[in-house]
């Protein structure tokens, strides 16, 4: 009788590790149906402008010759703490997309590429301007790289060229430790439905998907190596428990 309550306490711890296989590991799927597979557009894309970025912008007009003044009419609230209107001034993209401008007003700007936007301001600018040019540039966007491995620890890195890809900003982060090259997984959007890339870094066929384009608040994932010892190290409280079960046992037989 004890043995056999001994027996079904076991597979009970059994079971229940199971259900916290490996629970430190982060961004597990489930399915091979929730890995999304890349465009060739996606790949292709250009940096785009998303809600909470920063933009520096600089306003020129007759072709550039003479520099627009935005700061003196800049609306402060939707200004960052740049005060120096040589360098240009900096305004934050709002959380729907809309940007507060001098003249302009509130503008949709998001989802453009940096291209896109600077030819649709200059086009709204030319309503008070002769020949206007503007130039932006992001100021804050991020992507947050989880490197893998006992080695590695998360990082939020701001990255200064807007076009850069996933194996530039791996190296930002110092490289991959002991993660798996061949599991790194890339979400993107929003976190309540994002889409999941993995990338295969360990092949040459596979680099070429890595010459893709981050997006502001990307995150990457690499998925630590030494699975086996991971795990060993968070089941051993169950061996633990299962051992001094036995002890007891054997005392009281």
């Amino acid at each position: 009788m004890k043995k056999s309550i001994i027996c079904i306490v076991l597979l009970a711890l059994l079971a229940s590790s199971c259900k916290v296989f490996l629970p430190s590991r982060m961004l597990h799927v489930s399915s091979k149906d929730q890995i999304s597979a890349f465009s060739h557009s996606e790949q292709t894309q250009e940096y785009k402008i998303a809600p909470n970025d920063v933009l520096r912008i600089n306003v020129y007009y007759q072709n550039g010759e003479d520099f627009l003044d935005m700061f003196s009419m800049a609306d402060y609230r939707t200004m960052t703490a740049s005060t120096n209107p040589n360098m240009g001034l900096e305004f934050l993209v709002e959380f729907d997309g809309y940007i507060k401008l001098p003249y302009l007003g509130y503008v949709k700007i998001d989802s453009m590429t940096l291209r896109e936007a600077g030819l649709y301001l200059e086009e709204a600018y030319s309503e008070y301007l002769n020949n206007p040019m503007v130039r932006l540039q992001v100021m804050n966007k991020r992507v947050t790289i989880f490197p893998g491995g006992s080695g590695g620890s998360a990082k939020v890195i701001n990255l200064v060229n807007n076009n850069t890809t996933l194996i530039e900003a791996l190296a930002l982060a110092g490289g991959i430790n002991d993660g798996k090259a061949y599991k790194i997984k890339l979400i993107r959007g929003d976190l309540k439905n994002p889409t999941i890339y993995q990338i295969d870094l360990s092949t040459v066929e596979g680099l070429k998907q890595a010459d893709l384009v981050l997006q502001a608040n990307d995150i990457i994932y690499v998925e630590p190596a030494k699975v086996l010892t991971q795990f060993m190290k968070e089941f051993n409280p169950y061996l633990s428990l299962a051992n001094t079960i036995l002890i007891i046992f054997q005392l009281f037989r």
